[in-house]
């Protein structure tokens, strides 16, 4: 596996992200090891919220996030994918898959840090590895907050939406990733934000992640992840956990999932779940101080 590192002078002056990086090992397919970068905000005894991202974010997606959670006496910790961020990445999008990817989030978080008593918080690819790890440990985690995810067995068509982005990414002479942020949020982004969404991938060697995840996606029922996301849902549908659903309203690609959720989770029944106005699929973005209120005010109930 060849391995690129993004150099730590593209992360310098991000705007509104002081959080000094942290880092860990974790094996990887060969053999060898992946670093993987992560950020924290908050008292270190603290209840811990684990904030995954998604394609093609990094952990600077929740920068507006962190500083709630942490007014609030949580312990916020958000991870870079392998692939994304500050974390290692594997330059052949063969490299990732998405076993892999739980797998490497997995090391990270519990034999690493040893998180227990977790509550995730997952939007994008952070809900799609997030729940499946919520249904493969489930003593490791208090509560979930699904925010504009899902998790595809590929029983269900994808909307149309989602294939043009997927073929928009496979496509792409050069993966505009600012660009692709941009258009799933509401707000228009300054200059300096759309540039720290770009530090990650200095050139288009790195970008084999972005490149990969949206094929990761199941979208046939034989799909290699289909039978292990089967078996998520029928474990997350009979979980105990209080189980969240924070959408936003202007998510036309994972929007159709709130009610399923809803609906579907044991975990969610007789919950109040919110629904975030006037943000787009990145309600990080778009919404990120009233998404960390959601969120504090559900650890503490």
């Amino acid at each position: 596996m060849r391995v690129l590192r993004t150099p730590d002078d593209r992360f310098h002056d991000l705007p509104d992200f002081g959080y000094p990086p942290r880092y860990a090992d974790v094996p990887d397919p060969d053999g060898g090891s992946l670093r993987m970068a992560y950020v924290e905000a908050g008292p270190a005894d603290g209840p811990v919220v684990l904030l995954l991202h998604g394609e093609p974010s990094w952990s600077f997606l929740y920068r507006t996030v962190m500083p709630v959670l942490a007014d609030a006496g949580l312990r916020a910790i958000a991870p870079d994918l392998v692939g994304f961020g500050r974390s290692d990445k594997p330059a052949d999008p063969a490299d990732h898959s998405y076993a892999r990817h739980v797998e490497w989030v997995r090391a990270l978080v519990f034999d690493v840090l040893d998180l227990r008593d977790v509550t995730l918080v997952g939007q994008d690819w952070g809900g799609l590895i997030g729940l499946r790890l919520v249904a493969e440990q489930p003593d490791r985690f208090a509560r979930v907050v699904a925010a504009n995810t899902g998790l595809p067995t590929g029983d269900v068509a994808m909307p149309e939406v989602w294939w043009q982005f997927r073929q928009a990414v496979e496509r792409a002479p050069v993966l505009d990733v600012a660009r692709f942020v941009h258009s799933g949020c509401r707000n228009k982004l300054s200059t300096d934000i759309l540039a720290a969404y770009d530090a990650p991938f200095p050139d288009e060697s790195y970008k084999a992640g972005p490149r990969a995840m949206p094929g990761l996606v199941p979208t046939r029922p034989d799909d290699p992840a289909s039978e292990a996301n089967r078996a998520a849902w029928q474990a997350l549908t009979q979980a105990p956990q209080p189980f969240l659903v924070a959408f936003s309203d202007g998510d036309p690609i994972t929007g159709p999932m709130a009610p399923i959720l809803r609906r579907t989770m044991a975990g969610a029944a007789g919950l109040d779940h919110p629904t975030i106005a006037g943000a787009g699929h990145f309600l990080q973005e778009d919404a990120g101080g009233e998404l960390g209120a959601v969120i504090a005010r559900f650890v503490k109930s």
